[in-house]
């Protein structure tokens, strides 16, 4: 069957006439273009405003953003989602959107249903970490990306690492103009017989124009006809930062050289039909920009595609649009340069002729009604990578969900972040940082690893060896006078608290038990028995239901070889009793939980109940913890079917506001395990779904976009912010996802196993 691919609605999202700026202009223009080219598509606009500023939109804008409220993006995604747009077309900046380098854009961007193809005018070569940040959560967001210049391409590539695949060049779009001769437009303004020279655009310090005029005085010499013409407003941002002073300092300028009847400054932002006509009137056009990192140039396309002999510095839209004898390129602020490349083009008419030529000739490929068709094709390609990918969530083989590539296992940042002491607590990018020494906490889980890695065939001998360091951390930890562990332990060797959290010690118990009830090596499962059986008894006088949770989940571990331990069994008896009693006290049709809030770790509180509740026959226990993950993961889950993490910078309060970040590995950890445990009790492969939703979100199926872990080192990344991943790559966040990976690669070993039996059985018939 035929996709039907067409586009009915299409948003375009930057900035918008009359607001005064290229990117308003720009945008503009392209909406225009598209709507003449592709009459039966509803076109339209939803423009940023700037702080403070209201404009008085025409009809097609249908929605306005206000930069600074990151609330009005969320309500901006929800106006194109209710809209059925079919794809957004974007125009970045950084400068435009709110938030730290334009951040709130993501926050939009991640609420969007509908494909985007992002227009990026500016591609950074060194961006900071905030700008970097941004870039990467834009390519993720984006379904193509549209550049203006093949450098711009090569710097995605290379920096940001975006795939050429999702890449279009598309060149600056122009109006398209008859070539006319300058005379037929000097006298309107003025300058009838006069040679001009001419640079337009919103003036800031970066448009190095001083070096025009510096370079004036040498011109006039040979040229006492010429009047340079400087034509725009201040920049806006400029204007309201430091006022008026490049203006006031060019105009000292002039005077200091005398050049007041040969320099023309009009303070204006001019329509598109006057504009046309002053770069019709001039001989030259110059740009004299200082940043050679600019990656597009709208003034520069509409003088080059006018057929207008160009001076220009060789920023990289100029270095690659005047290559090939279309115009000039001087070196940056040099005035000397630019005064002899002016007297000579005005010398050489010839010359001046044929660039104006090459440069008309080139620009008929970027007039608008083509540069428009090449939009149209983008806007194509993403709409049905839209529909292809939902294809991608028919069921597989009955499995409803196609799951990511399962990456191999990495122990590398394992190994670097364990010394013989422990496993360090938190990294500086990759490196252990030192300073933060060793916790209880960590320790358990990366035990709890090495156990599950133990049941892997393929898994290092080195990884197996391991679990000793960290149980005797645990051993280590434990003070048998209060019958509690420490849990931090300083670099320098000494403990940092007189005993631990109820969690960390819970934890401890968890990994205990599973080492006491899985482990391989005989000595191992002894010394952690002994340990678990001196810990245990501690945990009756916890508060914390967490704490009661990760006891639970080592004592079922614990009781599969213990099972006559009646101290263990009845301490699991009365720590479900409070789990359940908590639960019934405050679950209610809307909120069906153990407390008023959700924080962290959450998913390990049904998990306790549906293990317990399986083993022990309690079918009441069994329910209760199933109904609690069911309606947990129904919260976790983002519009887009994505496992959306309760944040920590907040956390979720019963009839109060949730916290979308930051978004912690641990929670994906965690709700794999207990979607796994709830497969196991159940059988239905909805859970084993959920689990792989879960573990998906590591490897980018996620707000943002981003893989969290990074397969380069075999770490994690710790956590996403609603502008990007934090790098930093702790014990905590690579445990997470090396726990879940372990884990869903134990769940399938029975499934390859019965596989394999059947492949061998068929070959034998």
């Amino acid at each position: 069957m035929k996709t039907d691919t067409s586009i009915r609605n299409l948003a375009f999202l930057g900035d918008y006439l009359p607001r005064k700026c290229g990117i308003a202009t720009f945008t503009s223009d392209l909406l225009g273009a598209v709507a003449k080219r592709s009459p039966q598509t509803q076109c339209f606009a939803a423009p940023v405003n700037d702080p403070g500023g209201s404009y008085r939109y025409p009809d097609v804008v249908r929605f306005e953003i206000e930069e600074q409220d990151i609330d009005s993006y969320r309500r901006a995604a929800n106006f194109l989602n209710a809209g059925k747009v079919d794809v957004v077309s974007l125009q970045h900046e950084f400068g435009i959107f709110g938030g730290p380098a334009g951040s709130h854009l993501l926050t939009l961007l991640r609420e969007l249903e509908a494909p985007v193809v992002t227009t990026l005018h500016t591609v950074l070569l060194k961006p900071n970490t905030d700008q970097h940040r941004v870039m990467q959560g834009l390519i993720a967001r984006s379904t193509r990306l549209v550049v203006m210049t093949e450098r711009g391409r090569v710097i995605l590539r290379d920096v940001y690492h975006a795939p050429l695949a999702k890449i279009d060049l598309i060149p600056h779009g122009i109006p398209d103009v008859a070539f006319m001769a300058p005379d037929h437009y000097k006298a309107q303004f003025g300058v009838g017989g006069k040679k001009v020279l001419l640079t337009f655009g919103l003036l800031s310090p970066n448009k190095g124009i001083e070096h025009v005029l510096n370079a004036l005085p040498d011109v006039v010499a040979e040229f006492p006809d010429l009047v340079y013409v400087v034509l725009g407003a201040t920049h806006p941002h400029e204007l309201a930062a430091r006022g008026d002073g490049y203006r006031l300092g060019l105009e000292a300028i002039v005077r200091s050289h005398k050049l007041e009847k040969h320099v023309i400054f009009d303070n204006r932002f001019v329509e598109l039909q006057e504009l046309t006509e002053f770069i019709g009137a001039a001989d030259l056009y110059v740009t004299p920009y200082l940043d050679e990192a600019q990656i597009t140039s709208g003034t520069l396309a509409y003088a080059f595609g006018a057929g207008k002999a160009v001076i220009s510095t060789p920023y990289w839209h100029a270095a690659e649009l005047l290559q090939d004898e279309r115009g000039v390129l001087v070196p940056f602020a040099d005035p000397a340069a630019i005064a002899r490349e002016v007297r000579g083009l005005l010398r050489d008419e010839t010359r001046r002729s044929a660039m104006s030529d090459n440069a008309y000739n080139m620009g008929r490929k970027m007039v608008w009604s083509n540069t428009a068709g090449l939009y149209m094709r983008s806007f194509e390609l993403a709409r049905r990578r839209k529909v292809a990918a939902a294809r991608e969530s028919v069921p597989v083989n009955g499995f409803g969900y196609r799951p990511r590539e399962m990456p191999a296992l990495n122990l590398d940042h394992l190994y670097r972040m364990t010394d013989s002491t422990g496993i360090f607590q938190h990294a500086s990018l990759t490196a252990p940082n030192l300073a933060e020494g060793y916790c209880t906490d960590d320790n358990a889980r990366a035990l709890i690893l090495t156990v599950w890695l133990n049941q892997l065939d393929e898994s290092p001998k080195r990884a197996r060896a391991l679990g000793a360091t960290y149980a005797a951390f645990l051993d280590a930890a434990f003070d048998p006078d209060s019958a509690r562990f420490h849990n931090f332990f300083s670099s320098g060797g000494h403990w940092l608290d007189e005993r631990g959290s109820e969690d960390s010690h819970g934890r401890a118990l968890w990994a205990l038990g599973t080492a006491a009830g899985r482990s391989q090596h005989w000595e191992l499962r002894k010394m952690t028995e002994r340990l678990f059986v001196q810990a245990l008894p501690a945990a009756m006088d916890f508060s914390s239901p967490r704490a009661w949770a990760f006891t639970l989940l080592g004592l079922d571990e614990y009781l599969r070889q213990a099972k006559t331990d009646r101290l263990a069994a009845g301490i699991r008896e009365g720590l479900t009793g409070r789990l359940m009693a908590i639960f019934d006290k405050v679950a209610e049709p809307g909120w069906t939980w153990f407390e008023d809030v959700l924080t962290y770790d959450n998913a390990k509180l049904p998990h306790a109940l549906i293990l317990t509740g399986r083993v022990t026959g309690q079918e009441g226990v069994y329910e209760r913890g199933i109904q609690a993950l069911r309606w947990l993961v129904g919260e976790q889950t983002s519009q887009r079917g994505q496992l959306r993490p309760i944040g920590s910078n907040g956390f979720y309060k019963r009839h109060g506001s949730r916290a979308d970040f930051d978004q912690q590995p641990i929670e994906a950890q965690s709700t794999v395990s207990a979607c796994l445990a709830a497969y196991r009790a159940t059988g239905e492969p909805w859970w084993r779904e959920q689990a792989q939703r879960a573990f998906d979100w590591f490897l980018g199926r996620n707000d943002l976009g981003l893989e969290v872990y990074a397969s380069q080192t075999g770490g994690c990344r710790d956590g996403l912010h609603a502008d990007g991943a934090n790098e930093n790559q702790g014990a905590e966040s690579m445990l997470a996802f090396l726990m879940s990976l372990t884990e869903i690669r134990l769940a399938q070993a029975p499934m390859i196993a019965v596989r394999r039996a059947g492949m061998s059985a068929s070959t034998t018939q």
